[in-house]
């Protein structure tokens, strides 16, 4: 758990802890398991419903999830059931996007925060080949674009 940039990474029983929730200023909750599904009012989901295979294909949509809530200055809340795994998959998948920095160098800092984490072989291989196909094209792109989205917000306030 790390909640100096705005996401806490941990499993499914501190997912439900309201009073952890607020003291984080936690508005947006990413969670990844088998029966993934909204538990608190309030909070704004994403659900992936994944068992342990290829997350890839979710790693856009959690990326700009997670963005999106920091920009507005919220928190995230990113779980799996054991907090181990597949949340840390994301959220390193996350990190390489925001810093452009190397799935190893990555897990490392979130492994900083949290040592338990620990991807399966499998989710290794995923953030290895998410670092050599896609992640010069979502930096790039995604990211710039919600930048200059919360930038043409801002500058309409300013007018």
């Amino acid at each position: 758990t790390n909640s100096k940039i705005g996401v806490i990474l941990t499993d499914l029983a501190d997912a439900r802890d309201g009073e952890l929730l607020a003291k984080h200023n936690i508005t947006h909750i990413l969670s990844i398991h088998d029966t993934a599904a909204p538990i608190l009012e309030g909070m704004t989901y994403l659900c992936i419903s994944a068992a342990d295979h290829s997350k890839t294909q979710y790693f856009r949509d959690s990326i700009m999830f997670i963005h999106e809530s920091r920009l507005k200055g919220e928190g995230c809340l990113v779980h799996c059931v054991a907090g181990v795994s597949r949340s840390v998959t994301l959220v390193v998948a996350y990190i390489m996007t925001v810093t452009g920095r190397g799935w190893v160098e990555s897990l490392a800092a979130v492994r900083a925060a949290r040592p338990c984490a620990g991807p399966n072989l499998g989710f290794l291989r995923q953030l290895e080949e998410f670092e050599n196909t896609e992640l010069t094209e979502v930096s790039d792109t995604d990211i710039t674009l919600l930048y200059n989205n919360n930038d043409d917000e801002n500058s309409h306030n300013d007018e």
